[in-house]
């Protein structure tokens, strides 16, 4: 078995953002060499993840408009009163976020293509930009 490792670098430029990875993490997969295995997406951040779904910026935005339904930038969160002195610390938002959508994902890589569905994409979603990110893409197989 072979492994192939790289960092993705992300600038995200908003609080709240989703971004397509998909064509960075092809390059990466086929830099590698590596035609069959799993392609392991890891977001080393707490306050982003990583998701797969459509391509779609309409459908990005009503993902964005839940979120912040779910866990409103401005509630009243422990976390952001512990740090109220520091406006980049008024994330408490994210973190929970973070927890619901998560930081990692595999994707099965059959004959050097990923096992993407028609539609789906690989989306990073920053969740308290505008921030640099990275994402870590780990490919195992042969």
């Amino acid at each position: 078995m072979n492994f192939y490792s790289q960092d993705l670098r992300i600038s995200t430029r908003k609080r709240i953002e989703i971004l397509d990875i998909t064509e960075e993490v092809y390059r990466v997969v086929r830099k590698s060499g590596i035609k069959n295995g799993l392609v392991n997406l890891w977001v080393p951040h707490s306050t982003a993840a990583i998701a797969v779904n459509e391509h779609d910026t309409d459908l990005w935005e009503d993902v964005v408009n839940v979120l912040q339904k779910i866990a409103p930038l401005k509630g009243d969160y422990q976390h952001n009163a512990k740090y109220g002195w520091s406006i980049r610390e008024q994330n408490a938002h994210a973190h929970i976020l973070n927890c619901l959508i998560k930081p990692g994902v595999s994707i099965p890589l059959e004959n050097g293509r990923m096992l993407l569905g028609t539609w789906q994409s690989i989306l990073f979603i920053e969740m308290d930009g505008s921030r640099s990110r990275r994402v870590h893409v780990q490919i195992m197989g042969e």
